[in-house]
This record gives C-alpha cells, structure tokens and sequence, in this order.
C-alpha cells in the first residue's frame, strides 16, 4: 500500500482521537428504514424517471421498473435519506452509512441505470454529508463521520452462479476493479471521511475494491481511511467463498485498513466468535454491525433493541470493540439502545499500546 498524506487531515486527526477514547457507533440499516415507507413505484421514479425513461441520458434507458432500487432515492427521493441519516444521528450514531450499497454498475445493471453509478455515489455522500454537518454544528463537541459504503455488487468473481459449469464466472477481477473505481471517485468526491468495503462474501471481490482504491488515492495524491467489514454466512464460521474469519483477515490486512470487522447474515449472538477471533488477531481496529438476531419465517427481524444492546454490551465489556452498530432489521430504537449500552465502556485497546501491554 503507497504512503499518502490524507485528504482531510483535520478529520481524521478527529477520527482517531474519538476511537482513542471510546466505542464509537455506526448506524443501523437503511433498507429497514426505507421498507417503513412503504414506497411505489412513482416514488423511486421521481420526477426525473416519471415517463419511464432517464430524463438527463434517455438513451440510456430505464424504461421498466425501478421499485425496490433503493440506492436511486438518492436521486428521487433525497428527502426520506436524508430522514433515515437524521434520525440515526439522533439516536446517537457517531458515522452514519450513504446509502449505496448497490451503487455499482454491477448491480444497477439490473435496473439499466449503470451510467448513474458516480452520480449515485456522489449524491448519497453529498447528502450523509450535509445531515452530518448539521448534526456536528449542534454539538460541536461530537464530531460525526460519514461513511462512503462499498458493497459486495450482485456477482462473484471467485464462485460460479451456474452449478452446471463450475468454471463460469458472471464477472472478473478487472471488471470489479473498473466498477469500484467509479464509485470510490464518486464517495471521495461527496465528502466521504471513510470508505468501508462491506458485507463482503467473496474477498476476490474485495480485494478489487481494495485496488480501486489505491488506485484512486494514487490518482489524488491523497487518501481516507478505509474500513473492511466481511460477512460470516452461516453456521459453518465461512464467508461464502470459504474463509474463516482468521484466513479473511489475512487476506486482506496488506491494506492496512483502519479496521476490520463482521456485519450482516448473522445475528449478534451468533457473529460473537468471530468477532472475538478478529479481535484476538487484527493489528487494526475491529467492528461489528450485526443483524438484528436471525430472520423468522417472513424473512423478518424480531430481535428487540433492548435484546441486541445486551448482547453487545457484553461484547464491549469483554473488550472485542471499537466500533458497533447494525445491520438487517436495525432501526434508530436499537442504535440508540446499543450506543447507550456501550456507553463509558473503554473500547478495545490496539496491540501494542501501552493499555494493552498493561
């Protein structure tokens, strides 16, 4: 990894400072929030995609339907985004999430809106920005973060989709590579603080994303920190692609990342070895963002705040965090029942301070 002055040198002098301090909380999940509203399709359409096409690229087209692609109320719906941010600040989150976890042209492909990849990206920072900003005007003494989330795309680079032919892939690494590219520019660009490659199953994957973004911060002279959060898929302790949370972490700790951690899939309950092995080994930072329990038969989420905040307490007093938040099924109740049981707890030392020597 090339050493580079940061971009926002004040900001993350802030970061470290605060993660120096105490646990720090990142926010619950958007997509939970966003399901509340209950939203059709001439919600996610807008005025701009109200007559079934991109009104700025119509030649682009995107004249089929757009309900459900969350990331594009960004664009027609900024005022429930922003919401969703205001209410996690409120609730006591110090880094809130943009909303682009699908900001890909991977994954926009499926809606034929790939060319509005950095426009997702830039817009969904823009936007965390500014109700940060807000938020940290109020009370200056509480710096908040927003996080420019890199997710996972809708493809594989390392398992193929078709159990006919093993051998097939849907993608490659040169192609993730370009995709991430777009979109770590795009975050950068909207005043993103951190990057955080998230929910990753297969680190083929994320190992594209972590060259995007070198390459990016070559490119600028400068770079953010940047955050790795992978996602244990099951029983068996593995990402999909194979890896326990130890052979993750190796994979991907050349980076240097501010820090490593878990989130999605699993509950808090059952994320708790993981966490406690990355804990044991990673020379970083460790995170947690796990799903509100298991999902029921509906695929809903049951766990209560007061349910998941204990069971993460406790994985504060044993010294596994330094950063916690949410993921499926979470809402401003759990963030803000999480960030007050996790409240004056001393957050996990890293190896080698002196607290950890003690």
């Amino acid at each position: 990894m090339s050493t580079l002055p940061w971009l926002h040198p004040d900001r993350v002098a802030l970061l470290e400072a605060a993660l120096a301090t105490r646990i720090l909380v990142i926010d619950g999940a958007m997509g939970t929030m966003i399901q509340g509203y209950r939203l059709e399709e001439a919600d996610y359409r807008g005025e701009r995609f109200a007559d079934g096409f991109d009104s700025l690229h119509p030649g682009d087209g995107s004249g089929h339907d757009l309900k459900g692609n969350n990331d594009l109320l960004s664009l027609s719906r900024p005022d429930i985004i922003s919401a969703v941010h205001d209410a996690y600040l409120d609730a006591g989150a110090d880094l809130v999430e943009t909303n682009t976890f699908n900001s890909t042209a991977a994954s926009q492909s499926d809606y034929r809106l790939p060319h509005l990849v950095r426009e997702l990206n830039f817009e969904s920072a823009r936007l965390a920005r500014a109700r940060c900003d807000a938020a940290e005007a109020a009370t200056p003494d509480k710096p908040r973060f927003v996080i420019g989330v890199i997710g996972p795309t809708s493809r594989t680079a390392s398992i193929s989709p078709d159990v006919n032919d093993p051998g097939f892939r849907n993608t490659s690494f040169d192609a993730l590579r370009e995709d991430y590219r777009v979109a770590v520019d795009g975050l950068v660009d909207g005043g993103a603080d951190v990057l955080m490659v998230e929910t990753i199953f297969d680190t083929l994957n994320a190992k594209a994303a972590l060259y995007a973004i070198e390459e990016a911060f070559d490119a600028r002279g400068a770079r953010v920190p940047v955050m790795i959060s992978g996602t244990i898929t099951d029983a068996s302790g593995r990402t999909l692609s194979g890896q326990t949370a130890e052979a993750f972490h190796i994979s991907v700790t050349h980076s240097r990342p501010l820090s490593i951690g878990l989130n999605c899939a699993l509950g808090a309950k059952e994320l708790r070895p993981h966490v406690e092995t990355l804990a044991r080994v990673a020379e970083c930072y460790v995170s947690a963002h796990p799903n509100a329990g298991l999902p029921n038969a509906f695929a809903e989420y049951d766990e209560t705040p007061e349910e998941t905040a204990a069971i993460l307490e406790e994985f504060a007093r044993a010294g596994l965090l330094n950063l916690v938040g949410g993921c499926c099924g979470t809402t401003p109740a759990h963030i803000r029942a999480i960030a007050d049981a996790v409240r004056g707890i001393p957050p996990r030392r890293l190896p080698g301070s002196l607290e950890a020597a003690a």
